[in-house]
């Protein structure tokens, strides 16, 4: 495996739990706005000029045929593109190490399953004062509690030049999605025979404080939330009127993940301590965890990483066609999700390891996540069982809200390649698209809030 640069020496640095790691100095963070964007990625293209130039993303006023200003639909920008290469497992060992380990198994077991590379575009584009905040927090956000929390942190990319493979996941876990959004989504399971089962239909709120415009010039505090989500399920009917609230704290270890449920049968909000970590997911029917979540989510204690580098993959980027598609029928289909609808481009990507812990559990032993370098979202990993054999693998499909400056990736999917089976969630085509809105209040994140959805 072939990597741009290896920073296994850095990551070295962090065996003392409990110590802050010392922010980059001033002479690595002028990089930022010079061969580096302002959030951290590599400015120049490759060489092979198959990933371009950064030249600050798609503008806010882009306008696709058919959308008006304000929609919650935005129309794919590419729609005219064609692939530049399709590939299959005749041709794989070409690209090989451009794949994820879960996309390879895909295309060695399935005949038809196959990938196509459009030409890649660098869309992703985020507000100015997070672009500005995160050139403060490049020499002023700490990693403490040995990574697994920080301090110091402003309203942006808390690590832009990241030195283990817990920052890079803590910018994943801050990455910038808007202040509040809220979409009507389903989730869809699909068997092993190819039978596809509606899991959920929900309203769901997803906020985070930190990227709050009120806050903009506000450091994080440890107790501070920096992630929340509401949903209320409406379908199929035996999860009617359940309600879910669950917030994550900026240092996890003083305060952990909280969670409430509200359950029509027993009329009554409840603590639910287990929605997290390695917990089944009921919408899923088991196929993932709850920390599974946008391919991961939660609090990383649990597990050693390992910032292995950065590379060129092809991953899921400006899927618009597929996330935006009213009728599921077109992709959710045997076996895998269609591969006429998924749009992957080559990009580059920061690769981490994260091992299970000798005195820690969970069902997954080690992992591998890829994360995209010009938003910071995780797109894809690969997940691995206490024999160290390929067990699941996820994607979420990037799918920029130019109008908004906000790298939206709530689609997400999972795939159990033991079961043989895949769950996809956050499907919001069907519904009307995404909505960024006003933040909701402090009553309306209550426990007690989700008690109004109990109607069945």
């Amino acid at each position: 495996m072939k990597f741009v640069h290896s920073l296994l020496a850095s990551a070295l640095a962090m065996t003392i739990a409990g110590a802050a790691q010392a922010a980059v100095s001033a002479e690595e963070a002028a990089k930022l706005g010079t061969s580096l964007t302002l959030i951290g990625a590599e400015k120049a293209g490759n060489a092979a000029g198959t990933i371009p130039e950064f030249t600050g993303g798609l503008p806010t006023n882009t306008s696709p045929p058919g959308y008006k200003p304000g929609d919650a639909v935005r129309p794919d920008p590419f729609a005219s593109e064609t692939p530049r290469v399709s590939i299959t497992s005749k041709n794989m060992a070409e690209h090989k190490d451009m794949l994820t380990k879960t996309t390879q198994e895909l295309m060695s077991r399935f005949p038809g399953y196959r990938v196509d590379v459009y030409p890649t575009h660098r869309s992703v584009t985020l507000p100015k004062p997070y672009q500005d905040n995160t050139v403060k927090n490049a020499t002023g956000t700490k990693s403490i509690e040995g990574g697994m929390a920080m301090e110091n942190a402003l309203p942006g990319v808390p690590f832009p030049i990241p030195t283990t493979g817990t920052e890079v996941m803590w910018n994943h876990l801050l990455r910038y999605q808007g202040n509040t959004l809220s979409t009507k989504y389903d989730s869809w399971n699909v068997d092993a025979a190819g039978a596809a089962t509606l899991a959920t239909t929900g309203l769901g709120f997803v906020e985070y404080p930190l990227s709050d415009p009120d806050r903009i010039n506000v450091p994080a505090s440890a107790d501070e939330i920096f992630y929340r989500i509401k949903l209320y399920y409406s379908g199929p009917a035996r999860r009617a009127g359940e309600a879910l609230l669950v917030q994550d704290s900026v240092n996890p270890l003083k305060q952990p993940r909280r969670a409430w449920q509200y359950l029509p049968g027993q009329r009554r909000v409840k603590l639910a301590p287990d929605i997290c970590c390695d917990t089944p997911n009921p919408g899923s029917v088991g196929a993932s965890t709850y920390d599974d979540t946008f391919v991961f989510s939660g609090a990383m204690d649990r597990f050693d990483w390992k910032l292995v580098g950065k590379k060129e993959m092809y991953i899921p980027y400006n899927s618009y066609k597929l996330t935006y598609e009213p009728d599921t029928a077109k992709y959710i289909v045997p076996n895998y999700i269609e591969p006429d609808m998924v749009r992957w481009e080559q990009h580059r990507v920061w690769v981490v390891e994260a091992t299970l812990k000798p005195d820690a559990r969970h069902i997954y032993h080690k992992r591998t996540f890829y994360v995209d370098e010009d938003s910071w979202v995780a797109v894809a990993s690969d997940e691995y069982d206490a024999r160290d054999q390929l067990f699941r693998g996820s994607f979420a499909f990037l799918t920029p809200s130019w109008d908004v400056q906000a790298s939206n990736a709530t689609t997400h999917m999972v795939y159990d390649l033991v079961g043989g089976t895949y769950n996809i969630t956050g499907v919001y085509g069907p519904h009307g698209g995404v909505k960024y809105i006003d933040k909701l209040s402090k009553a309306q994140w209550s426990a007690e809030s989700l008690a109004g959805a109990g109607i069945r």
